[in-house]
Protein backbone atom coordinates (compact mmCIF):
# COMPACT_ATOMS: atom_id res chain seq x y z
CA UNK A 1 0.00 0.00 0.00
CA UNK A 2 1.48 3.55 -0.89
CA UNK A 3 2.67 5.58 1.98
CA UNK A 4 -0.13 8.02 1.24
CA UNK A 5 -2.73 5.78 1.58
CA UNK A 6 -1.50 4.48 4.50
CA UNK A 7 -1.20 8.11 6.40
CA UNK A 8 -4.80 8.68 5.17
CA UNK A 9 -6.64 5.64 6.80
CA UNK A 10 -4.74 6.42 9.74
CA UNK A 11 -6.40 9.69 9.19
CA UNK A 12 -9.71 8.28 8.73
CA UNK A 13 -9.31 5.71 11.73
CA UNK A 14 -8.16 8.53 14.26
CA UNK A 15 -11.10 10.90 13.21
CA UNK A 16 -13.72 8.38 13.50
CA UNK A 17 -12.11 7.88 16.97
CA UNK A 18 -12.22 11.23 18.52
CA UNK A 19 -15.94 11.37 16.66
CA UNK A 20 -16.62 8.82 19.39
CA UNK A 21 -14.87 10.36 22.13
CA UNK A 22 -15.79 14.09 21.61
CA UNK A 23 -19.13 13.69 19.51
CA UNK A 24 -19.95 13.46 15.92
CA UNK A 25 -21.06 16.59 13.44
CA UNK A 26 -24.66 15.76 14.49
CA UNK A 27 -23.98 15.58 17.88
CA UNK A 28 -22.34 18.95 17.87
CA UNK A 29 -25.39 20.41 15.73
CA UNK A 30 -27.39 19.29 18.65
CA UNK A 31 -25.39 20.72 21.50
CA UNK A 32 -24.92 23.92 20.04
CA UNK A 33 -28.83 24.20 18.79
CA UNK A 34 -29.45 23.80 22.77
CA UNK A 35 -27.26 26.63 23.73
CA UNK A 36 -28.58 28.97 20.88
CA UNK A 37 -32.08 28.42 21.36
CA UNK A 38 -31.66 29.55 25.23
CA UNK A 39 -30.02 32.64 23.65
CA UNK A 40 -32.65 33.57 21.61
CA UNK A 41 -35.26 32.86 24.42
CA UNK A 42 -33.25 35.89 25.89
CA UNK A 43 -34.27 38.46 23.94
CA UNK A 44 -30.31 39.00 22.40
CA UNK A 45 -29.38 39.79 26.17
CA UNK A 46 -27.12 36.81 26.87
CA UNK A 47 -24.78 35.22 25.25
CA UNK A 48 -23.58 31.62 25.71
CA UNK A 49 -19.70 30.80 25.19
CA UNK A 50 -17.04 28.32 26.04
CA UNK A 51 -16.47 24.75 25.39
CA UNK A 52 -20.20 23.87 25.97
CA UNK A 53 -21.37 26.69 23.98
CA UNK A 54 -18.86 25.98 21.48
CA UNK A 55 -20.71 22.09 21.37
CA UNK A 56 -17.80 20.62 22.76
CA UNK A 57 -18.40 18.45 25.85
CA UNK A 58 -15.47 16.87 27.07
CA UNK A 59 -14.74 16.63 31.31
CA UNK A 60 -12.13 19.91 31.69
CA UNK A 61 -15.29 21.58 29.48
CA UNK A 62 -16.62 25.31 30.80
CA UNK A 63 -19.53 27.24 29.99
CA UNK A 64 -19.38 31.16 29.93
CA UNK A 65 -22.32 33.34 30.09
CA UNK A 66 -22.15 36.60 28.80
CA UNK A 67 -25.53 39.02 30.53
CA UNK A 68 -25.74 42.49 28.07
CA UNK A 69 -26.31 45.30 29.96
CA UNK A 70 -29.74 46.39 28.68
CA UNK A 71 -29.15 50.50 29.99
CA UNK A 72 -26.33 51.45 29.04
CA UNK A 73 -24.35 51.64 25.37
CA UNK A 74 -21.35 52.30 23.46
CA UNK A 75 -20.64 55.02 20.97
CA UNK A 76 -17.31 55.79 18.72
CA UNK A 77 -18.35 59.30 18.92
CA UNK A 78 -21.23 61.38 20.03
CA UNK A 79 -22.21 62.48 17.08
CA UNK A 80 -23.44 58.48 16.57
CA UNK A 81 -25.38 58.45 19.90
CA UNK A 82 -28.67 57.28 19.78
CA UNK A 83 -30.80 58.81 22.86
CA UNK A 84 -33.58 56.08 24.22
CA UNK A 85 -35.46 56.86 27.57
CA UNK A 86 -33.91 55.03 30.71
CA UNK A 87 -30.48 54.01 28.53
CA UNK A 88 -27.19 55.57 29.48
CA UNK A 89 -24.40 56.66 26.52
CA UNK A 90 -20.95 56.12 26.84
CA UNK A 91 -18.34 57.19 24.75
CA UNK A 92 -15.02 55.12 23.69
CA UNK A 93 -11.43 56.71 24.30
CA UNK A 94 -8.45 54.91 23.14
CA UNK A 95 -5.58 57.77 23.44
CA UNK A 96 -4.45 56.45 25.96
CA UNK A 97 -4.66 52.59 26.00
CA UNK A 98 -3.01 49.85 24.39
CA UNK A 99 -5.07 48.21 20.89
CA UNK A 100 -8.42 46.50 22.38
CA UNK A 101 -8.57 48.06 25.28
CA UNK A 102 -10.70 51.67 26.32
CA UNK A 103 -11.78 54.02 28.66
CA UNK A 104 -15.71 55.04 28.56
CA UNK A 105 -16.37 58.31 29.25
CA UNK A 106 -20.32 59.27 29.79
CA UNK A 107 -21.84 61.28 27.59
CA UNK A 108 -22.13 64.83 28.79
CA UNK A 109 -25.83 64.89 28.82
CA UNK A 110 -25.78 62.91 31.70
CA UNK A 111 -25.03 65.30 34.41
CA UNK A 112 -25.09 62.82 37.39
CA UNK A 113 -22.10 60.66 39.36
CA UNK A 114 -24.35 58.09 40.76
CA UNK A 115 -26.03 56.47 37.87
CA UNK A 116 -28.98 54.23 38.54
CA UNK A 117 -27.09 51.58 40.64
CA UNK A 118 -28.96 51.74 43.49
CA UNK A 119 -28.05 50.09 46.89
CA UNK A 120 -29.54 49.44 50.18
CA UNK A 121 -27.94 52.55 51.45
CA UNK A 122 -27.85 54.76 48.83
CA UNK A 123 -26.48 54.70 45.47
CA UNK A 124 -22.84 53.00 44.07
CA UNK A 125 -20.31 55.64 42.74
CA UNK A 126 -19.48 53.47 39.44
CA UNK A 127 -17.93 57.15 37.75
CA UNK A 128 -14.63 58.40 38.57
CA UNK A 129 -13.64 61.41 37.42
CA UNK A 130 -10.77 61.26 34.44
CA UNK A 131 -9.61 64.94 32.79
CA UNK A 132 -12.88 66.43 33.87
CA UNK A 133 -14.82 63.92 32.71
CA UNK A 134 -16.58 61.35 34.36
CA UNK A 135 -15.57 57.39 33.10
CA UNK A 136 -17.05 54.16 34.08
CA UNK A 137 -15.18 52.28 36.24
CA UNK A 138 -14.68 48.46 35.21
CA UNK A 139 -13.60 47.49 38.92
CA UNK A 140 -16.44 49.33 40.56
CA UNK A 141 -18.88 47.77 37.99
CA UNK A 142 -18.00 44.69 38.10
CA UNK A 143 -17.96 44.62 42.02
CA UNK A 144 -21.53 46.37 41.70
CA UNK A 145 -22.70 43.18 39.56
CA UNK A 146 -21.25 40.41 41.64
CA UNK A 147 -23.26 41.91 44.97
CA UNK A 148 -26.33 42.82 42.68
CA UNK A 149 -26.66 40.16 39.97
CA UNK A 150 -25.47 37.18 41.68
CA UNK A 151 -27.22 35.08 43.71
CA UNK A 152 -25.91 35.18 47.77
CA UNK A 153 -26.27 31.51 48.36
CA UNK A 154 -23.93 30.73 45.05
CA UNK A 155 -19.72 30.77 46.07
CA UNK A 156 -18.39 33.33 43.87
CA UNK A 157 -15.22 35.16 43.09
CA UNK A 158 -13.82 37.57 40.13
CA UNK A 159 -11.69 35.61 38.06
CA UNK A 160 -10.28 38.29 34.95
CA UNK A 161 -13.93 40.19 34.17
CA UNK A 162 -15.72 37.27 35.08
CA UNK A 163 -17.84 36.32 38.26
CA UNK A 164 -16.86 32.74 38.77
CA UNK A 165 -18.46 29.92 40.50
CA UNK A 166 -16.48 28.52 43.37
CA UNK A 167 -15.86 25.09 41.55
CA UNK A 168 -14.87 26.61 38.64
CA UNK A 169 -17.65 25.44 36.12
CA UNK A 170 -19.18 28.72 35.58
CA UNK A 171 -17.86 31.90 34.38
CA UNK A 172 -20.42 35.05 34.44
CA UNK A 173 -19.62 38.59 32.88
CA UNK A 174 -21.82 41.23 32.60
CA UNK A 175 -21.13 43.58 29.56
CA UNK A 176 -21.52 46.97 27.55
CA UNK A 177 -22.40 46.73 23.89
CA UNK A 178 -21.26 48.97 20.46
CA UNK A 179 -23.71 48.25 17.89
CA UNK A 180 -21.27 49.16 14.91
CA UNK A 181 -18.44 47.26 14.18
CA UNK A 182 -15.60 49.94 15.61
CA UNK A 183 -12.81 51.76 13.64
CA UNK A 184 -10.27 49.94 15.35
CA UNK A 185 -11.55 46.34 14.00
CA UNK A 186 -11.75 47.85 10.47
CA UNK A 187 -8.77 46.77 8.68
CA UNK A 188 -10.41 43.11 9.56
CA UNK A 189 -13.12 43.46 6.84
CA UNK A 190 -10.93 43.80 4.22
CA UNK A 191 -7.46 42.33 4.57
CA UNK A 192 -6.31 39.92 2.04
CA UNK A 193 -7.17 36.14 2.79
CA UNK A 194 -7.47 32.64 0.97
CA UNK A 195 -11.54 32.00 1.23
CA UNK A 196 -12.21 31.84 5.01
CA UNK A 197 -14.16 33.64 6.16
CA UNK A 198 -16.46 34.12 3.43
CA UNK A 199 -17.98 37.82 3.11
CA UNK A 200 -20.91 36.82 3.52
CA UNK A 201 -20.16 35.63 7.24
CA UNK A 202 -17.98 38.91 7.65
CA UNK A 203 -20.80 40.73 6.72
CA UNK A 204 -22.79 38.98 9.26
CA UNK A 205 -20.34 39.49 12.34
CA UNK A 206 -19.96 43.43 11.72
CA UNK A 207 -23.81 43.27 11.53
CA UNK A 208 -23.76 42.05 15.67
CA UNK A 209 -20.99 45.25 16.45
CA UNK A 210 -18.88 44.57 19.32
CA UNK A 211 -18.58 43.87 23.47
CA UNK A 212 -16.93 45.62 26.00
CA UNK A 213 -15.85 43.35 29.22
CA UNK A 214 -14.78 44.92 32.50
CA UNK A 215 -10.76 44.26 32.99
CA UNK A 216 -8.47 46.61 31.82
CA UNK A 217 -4.87 45.91 30.83
CA UNK A 218 -2.92 44.43 32.84
CA UNK A 219 0.05 46.76 34.38
CA UNK A 220 -1.87 50.36 32.92
CA UNK A 221 -1.43 52.91 35.55
CA UNK A 222 -5.83 53.16 34.70
CA UNK A 223 -6.31 49.83 34.54
CA UNK A 224 -9.13 49.94 36.69
CA UNK A 225 -11.17 52.24 34.26
CA UNK A 226 -10.44 50.92 31.38
CA UNK A 227 -12.29 48.44 29.40
CA UNK A 228 -11.59 45.22 26.88
CA UNK A 229 -12.90 45.22 23.95
CA UNK A 230 -14.71 41.61 23.20
CA UNK A 231 -15.37 39.93 19.68
CA UNK A 232 -17.18 36.87 21.78
CA UNK A 233 -19.92 37.05 19.55
CA UNK A 234 -18.09 37.23 15.95
CA UNK A 235 -15.79 34.48 17.56
CA UNK A 236 -19.23 32.00 17.75
CA UNK A 237 -19.60 32.77 14.47
CA UNK A 238 -15.96 32.03 13.37
CA UNK A 239 -16.23 28.72 15.33
CA UNK A 240 -19.77 27.77 14.15
CA UNK A 241 -18.17 28.03 10.72
CA UNK A 242 -15.79 25.49 11.47
CA UNK A 243 -16.02 22.27 9.38
CA UNK A 244 -15.89 19.40 11.84
CA UNK A 245 -12.33 18.87 11.00
CA UNK A 246 -11.35 22.05 12.11
CA UNK A 247 -13.27 21.78 15.76
CA UNK A 248 -11.67 18.13 16.26
CA UNK A 249 -8.38 19.77 15.57
CA UNK A 250 -9.15 22.99 18.32
CA UNK A 251 -10.83 20.39 20.89
CA UNK A 252 -7.40 18.16 20.34
CA UNK A 253 -5.07 21.38 21.13
CA UNK A 254 -7.57 22.09 23.93
CA UNK A 255 -6.81 18.49 25.29
CA UNK A 256 -3.25 18.50 24.85
CA UNK A 257 -2.50 21.50 26.70
CA UNK A 258 -4.39 20.49 29.30
CA UNK A 259 -2.61 16.54 29.78
CA UNK A 260 0.54 18.39 29.19
CA UNK A 261 1.12 21.36 29.85
CA UNK A 262 -1.41 22.36 32.85
CA UNK A 263 -0.29 19.65 34.64
CA UNK A 264 2.61 21.34 35.54
CA UNK A 265 1.75 23.75 38.14
CA UNK A 266 4.06 26.94 36.81
CA UNK A 267 2.53 26.72 33.87
CA UNK A 268 -1.08 26.21 34.28
CA UNK A 269 -2.94 29.47 32.86
CA UNK A 270 -0.63 30.45 30.67
CA UNK A 271 -1.71 29.06 27.68
CA UNK A 272 -5.83 29.68 27.93
CA UNK A 273 -8.42 27.87 25.36
CA UNK A 274 -8.48 31.68 23.99
CA UNK A 275 -4.92 31.74 22.65
CA UNK A 276 -6.03 28.02 21.09
CA UNK A 277 -8.71 29.54 19.03
CA UNK A 278 -7.32 32.56 18.29
CA UNK A 279 -4.67 30.22 16.59
CA UNK A 280 -6.98 28.59 15.03
CA UNK A 281 -8.41 31.24 13.39
CA UNK A 282 -5.43 32.68 12.08
CA UNK A 283 -4.36 29.29 10.67
CA UNK A 284 -7.80 29.11 9.21
CA UNK A 285 -7.93 32.06 7.04
CA UNK A 286 -4.51 30.88 6.03
CA UNK A 287 -5.16 27.73 4.56
CA UNK A 288 -7.41 26.44 1.89
CA UNK A 289 -10.25 24.87 3.18
CA UNK A 290 -10.55 21.90 1.23
CA UNK A 291 -7.28 20.78 3.46
CA UNK A 292 -9.46 20.66 7.15
CA UNK A 293 -11.02 16.86 5.66
CA UNK A 294 -11.28 13.76 7.83
CA UNK A 295 -8.25 11.85 5.96
CA UNK A 296 -6.36 15.21 6.63
CA UNK A 297 -6.88 15.75 10.27
CA UNK A 298 -3.47 14.36 11.48
CA UNK A 299 -1.52 16.29 9.54
CA UNK A 300 -3.82 19.58 10.01
CA UNK A 301 -3.14 18.53 13.44
CA UNK A 302 0.26 18.43 13.76
CA UNK A 303 0.37 21.51 11.55
CA UNK A 304 -1.48 23.17 13.93
CA UNK A 305 1.08 22.20 17.12
CA UNK A 306 4.08 23.22 15.12
CA UNK A 307 2.24 26.62 14.44
CA UNK A 308 1.76 26.86 18.61
CA UNK A 309 5.63 25.82 19.03
CA UNK A 310 6.51 28.85 16.61
CA UNK A 311 4.30 31.73 18.22
CA UNK A 312 5.72 30.44 21.93
CA UNK A 313 9.05 30.36 20.75
CA UNK A 314 9.29 33.97 19.43
CA UNK A 315 6.11 35.07 22.15
CA UNK A 316 4.35 36.31 19.14
CA UNK A 317 0.33 35.57 18.90
CA UNK A 318 -1.33 38.28 17.19
CA UNK A 319 -5.39 39.47 18.45
CA UNK A 320 -7.45 38.34 15.12
CA UNK A 321 -9.44 41.47 14.70
CA UNK A 322 -6.79 43.71 16.07
CA UNK A 323 -3.46 42.10 15.76
CA UNK A 324 -1.63 45.26 17.00
CA UNK A 325 -2.30 43.52 20.41
CA UNK A 326 0.07 40.85 20.83
CA UNK A 327 -1.27 38.15 23.45
CA UNK A 328 1.78 36.77 23.54
CA UNK A 329 3.21 40.24 24.70
CA UNK A 330 5.34 39.53 28.51
CA UNK A 331 3.10 36.51 28.94
CA UNK A 332 6.28 34.16 29.39
CA UNK A 333 9.57 34.26 30.94
CA UNK A 334 12.84 32.05 30.47
CA UNK A 335 12.12 29.30 32.25
CA UNK A 336 8.53 28.84 31.90
CA UNK A 337 8.87 29.79 28.01
CA UNK A 338 11.66 27.00 27.94
CA UNK A 339 10.09 24.26 29.53
CA UNK A 340 7.24 24.40 27.48
CA UNK A 341 8.69 24.50 24.40
CA UNK A 342 10.74 21.30 25.50
CA UNK A 343 7.02 20.05 26.37
CA UNK A 344 6.08 20.79 22.87
CA UNK A 345 8.71 19.87 20.62
CA UNK A 346 8.93 16.38 22.59
CA UNK A 347 5.26 15.33 21.59
CA UNK A 348 5.50 16.70 18.49
CA UNK A 349 8.74 14.49 17.58
CA UNK A 350 7.48 11.40 18.80
CA UNK A 351 4.19 11.79 16.60
CA UNK A 352 6.40 12.38 13.79
CA UNK A 353 8.80 8.95 14.15
CA UNK A 354 5.95 7.08 14.28
CA UNK A 355 2.77 6.41 11.83
CA UNK A 356 0.56 5.79 14.18
CA UNK A 357 -0.64 8.38 16.69
CA UNK A 358 -0.45 5.84 19.99
CA UNK A 359 0.36 9.00 22.22
CA UNK A 360 -2.60 11.05 21.28
CA UNK A 361 -5.12 8.17 21.47
CA UNK A 362 -4.09 7.52 25.29
CA UNK A 363 -4.23 11.63 25.84
CA UNK A 364 -7.35 11.85 24.49
CA UNK A 365 -8.80 8.42 26.44
CA UNK A 366 -7.03 9.66 29.25
CA UNK A 367 -8.76 13.42 29.26
CA UNK A 368 -12.67 11.94 28.36
CA UNK A 369 -13.15 8.94 30.57
CA UNK A 370 -17.03 9.16 29.01
CA UNK A 371 -18.74 8.53 26.06
CA UNK A 372 -19.62 12.13 24.91
CA UNK A 373 -23.56 13.43 25.17
CA UNK A 374 -25.80 15.55 23.62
Amino acid sequence: MPRISKEKGESLNFYKYICQRIGSEEVVRVRRLTFVISDIGQNETIITSGSKGEGLNFNSSDLDIMFIDPYARVYESETEVVKKGGRLSFIMNTDETQPCFTQLYLVTHHQTRKLFFEDSGGFLNVLEMNQLRYVLSSEQYKQFCMSHYCLDNIPKKVHGPCITSENDEHDFVWCLKCDAWICQAKPWVRRPRTAWPSPELISKIISCGVLFVPIGCKGSINENIEWRISFSVAEKFLLFSFSHTQLLCYAMLKILLKELVEKHEDLKGLLCSYFIKTLMFWISEETDPSVWRPDNILPCFMASLKRLLYCVRYSILSHYFIPENNLFLLRFNTNNKEKIITILTNFIDKELIVLHPLRLYKIIKTSLTNPPNP
